[in-house]
């Protein structure tokens, strides 16, 4: 399937044809300073917006949507935007499954154009990581997968990662999944980017290491 990628401008840089961004944050308000004109202009395009956000924090995350200038009732009661909590979604079930959360999140990317929208703006705050459920463990897994599947839409894709709450190695495999990052509030190519395949083989390679300390232990 040809894809039309269509240029878009925000946090201080142009984002080309490749749309798995990963955003570094250190707070919500910087996060909503930075994609504060992603948000909107979204909205004034008529993309379809999907955010995948902490349940205890959605009524805040609509909030700074509606200070941003955005019709927050109006776009949800047409379905122009939908704000799912985690537990609704990546850790529907009690546990976090790979497998079927990639399914899912491909239905999603599939759902704006079924339903009219030329593109799909999806945002995920990916603290659901740090929840003490089963599966959540495979979450750089997933994030490398995830470039599988991205390609073949006209969408974009952001994953939110908050820098006080992850490790320094979380955030450097998260960063090593990423074709664009958002970093210093800042819009750029990623040069540690490192293909899916090559990725996962990496990946692979840890396993009998992270087994063998968990027996030593």
């Amino acid at each position: 399937m040809a894809i039309e990628n269509h240029s878009v401008q925000f946090a201080g840089g142009n984002l080309g044809g490749q749309h798995h961004i990963c955003a570094f944050f250190n707070s919500a308000d910087e996060e909503h300073r930075v994609l504060r004109s992603f948000f909107k202009n979204g909205f004034e395009r008529g993309d379809k917006a999907f955010h995948l956000v902490n349940p205890a924090q959605r009524g805040e995350h609509l909030k700074r949507l509606a200070e941003a200038g955005i019709n927050v009732q109006g776009a949800m009661d047409t379905g122009q935007l939908e704000v799912r909590s985690w537990h609704d979604a990546p850790l529907r079930g009690g546990r976090f499954d790979q497998d079927a959360w990639l399914g899912s999140f491909e239905q999603v990317l599939q759902s704006g154009p079924a339903a009219g929208y030329a593109q799909t703006r999806f945002l995920a705050h990916m603290e659901w990581a740090l929840v003490d459920l089963p599966g959540v463990e495979d979450l750089i897994e997933f994030e490398t997968r995830v470039n599988y599947v991205v390609p073949k839409y006209d969408n974009i894709e952001i994953c939110a990662y908050d820098l006080s709450k992850f490790s320094a190695g979380v955030v450097m495999d998260a960063l090593r999944t990423h074709p664009v990052v958002i970093i210093g509030g800042l819009l750029q190519e990623n040069p540690f980017f490192v293909p899916p395949d090559q990725f996962l083989l990496e990946l692979q390679g840890r396993r009998p290491l992270r087994r063998s300390a968990g027996t030593a232990n």
